[in-house]
């Protein structure tokens, strides 16, 4: 019974991060485009938030090694898709150039960085179901900006709003199955955490850098509204980490 709990808990998680891809459907394409710099401000802000929130715990227990080594392999699986991806023509449907690479780009690491959520809901409930569902609390708040982050490009390069809606919820779709995994081996794969938190913060905080600030900044004249989306979205990640006691 407790394993079924785990699993329906997580799939709500997953579904939580479909309602981050909502309001970004709700503006359409054209106040999208308009307001570019923005929207990529506040994924650049939300994934950078994101990243920093996953590193607290390992640097708490001093887990420096796994930390800074999951991290360089989550910064090489980026550049190595970044660079796989270079000079490709990327098509979905009808849809193709930039911004649907790049909303690939977002989707993988989004999608990879889900699984040590779901380890930490899976071990969290296995010892204490106390803790599990602080745990759980907190993983289904911080999914609705990512699912913000994850229809954003999509948005720009064109894809539907029930297209934007179900990709994210497909990006915490490692959560379930992560949260079983740790529920049943919850000594092994409680010491795989600092190493795969390390791996996805690594390969977000790449895929910021390179991806959304450079397209979040642009012109000069785009910059107000872009720092206005970063540091407003950090505030808000700030925030509610403290709200949940994280």
């Amino acid at each position: 019974m407790a394993l079924l709990t785990v699993f329906l808990l997580a799939c709500v998680t997953a579904l939580a991060t479909g309602l981050g891809a909502l309001p970004v459907a709700w503006l359409g394409p054209a106040r999208t485009e308009r307001w570019r710099p923005l929207l990529w401000g506040i994924a650049a802000g939300v994934m950078t938030a994101a990243s920093i929130g996953l590193v607290v715990e390992p640097i708490d227990k001093g887990q420096w090694v796994p930390l800074i080594v999951g991290g360089v392999i989550g910064v090489a699986f980026l550049l190595i898709g970044q660079r796989a991806m270079a000079g490709r023509e990327m098509h979905v449907g009808n849809l193709s150039g930039v911004h649907v690479r790049r909303s690939a780009l977002v989707f993988v690491v989004l999608f990879v960085h889900s699984l040590p959520e779901g380890f930490a809901l899976g071990s969290s409930w296995s010892v204490d179901s106390t803790i599990g569902l602080f745990v759980f609390v907190a993983i289904t708040l911080q999914n609705v900006p990512e699912g913000t982050a994850t229809a954003i490009p999509m948005a720009q390069a064109g894809f539907s709003a029930s297209q934007q809606f179900w990709a994210a919820v497909g990006t915490s779709l490692p959560q379930p199955i992560g949260a079983v995994i740790a529920f049943l081996l919850v000594e092994e794969i409680t010491a795989l955490l600092p190493w795969s938190l390390g791996f996805a913060a690594g390969a977000m905080l790449a895929l910021v850098v390179l991806e959304l600030l450079p397209d979040a900044i642009g012109p000069r004249e785009n910059r107000p509204l872009a720092a206005t989306g970063i540091i407003g979205s950090m505030l808000a990640m700030a925030a509610l980490a403290m709200l949940l006691g994280a």
